[in-house]
C-alpha cells in the first residue's frame, strides 16, 4: 500500500476528527480522486501536439490519459464541436496516494519561487485546484525530448463539505500552503 495511504488511516483521520470536532470517524474528509488536466488549444491546428501531451501525461501519472473534445463550436478559435482540445487523467487508491506523496516530496521543491500554495484555490466544497506552469518540474519528463512547454492544471478532489475541512485534510497530508 501507498505510504500516505497508511499515515491517513493511522494517523491524520484520528487527528481531523478531534481538530474538527466531528463525532464519527466516516464524517472525516478524505482524498477521493486527482485529475491532472492538460488543454492544448494548438491542437486544431495540429494534432501531433497532442500526442506529445498524452504521452507526457501517461509518463506523470502512471496510466493513459483521455482525450477531451470541445463541447461548441467557437469560430474565434477556429474550434469546431468534437475536436480535440485537451487531455486529462483521473487517479484513484493507490495511485492517487503515491501521485501526491511524489507531488508534495519530489515537484513542490521543484517549482521555481515557491512560496507556498494559495489557500484560496479552493471551490466552496473543499475541492482545491491548482496550476503548474510546465511539465518539466517532474523528474519523469526528459528535458532533452520537450519542445516546448505546457502547462497543466491538478485539482484534488476530497469528501470535505467546506473549504476548511478541505484545506485542514490537505494540511495534514502534506500540501504547503501560506
Amino acid at each position: 500500500m501507498a505510504r500516505l495511504y497508511d499515515k491517513y488511516k493511522n494517523e491524520i483521520r484520528n487527528k481531523l476528527k478531534e481538530e474538527l470536532k466531528l463525532k464519527n470517524i466516516m464524517m472525516v474528509p478524505e482524498l477521493e480522486k486527482i485529475v491532472i488536466n492538460s488543454g492544448v488549444g494548438e491542437a486544431t491546428q495540429n494534432i501531433k501536439v497532442l500526442d506529445k501531451v498524452i504521452e507526457e501525461l501517461a509518463t506523470i501519472s502512471g496510466q493513459k490519459p483521455a482525450i477531451r473534445r470541445a463541447k461548441k463550436s467557437i469560430a474565434s478559435f477556429r474550434v469546431r464541436e468534437g475536436m480535440p482540445v485537451g487531455a486529462s487523467v483521473t487517479l484513484r487508491g493507490k495511485r492517487m496516494y503515491e501521485f501526491l506523496d511524489r507531488f508534495i516530496s519530489i515537484v513542490i521543491p521543484r517549482i521555481k519561487d515557491f512560496r507556498g500554495l494559495s489557500s484560496r484555490s479552493f471551490d466552496g466544497k473543499g475541492n482545491y485546484t491548482m496550476a503548474i506552469k510546465d511539465q518539466l518540474v517532474f523528474p519523469e519528463i526528459d528535458y532533452n525530448k520537450v519542445d516546448r512547454t505546457k502547462g497543466m492544471q491538478i485539482t484534488f478532489v476530497t469528501s470535505a463539505t467546506t473549504n476548511e475541512h478541505g484545506l485542514a485534510l490537505l494540511k495534514h497530508l502534506g500540501m504547503p500552503f501560506r
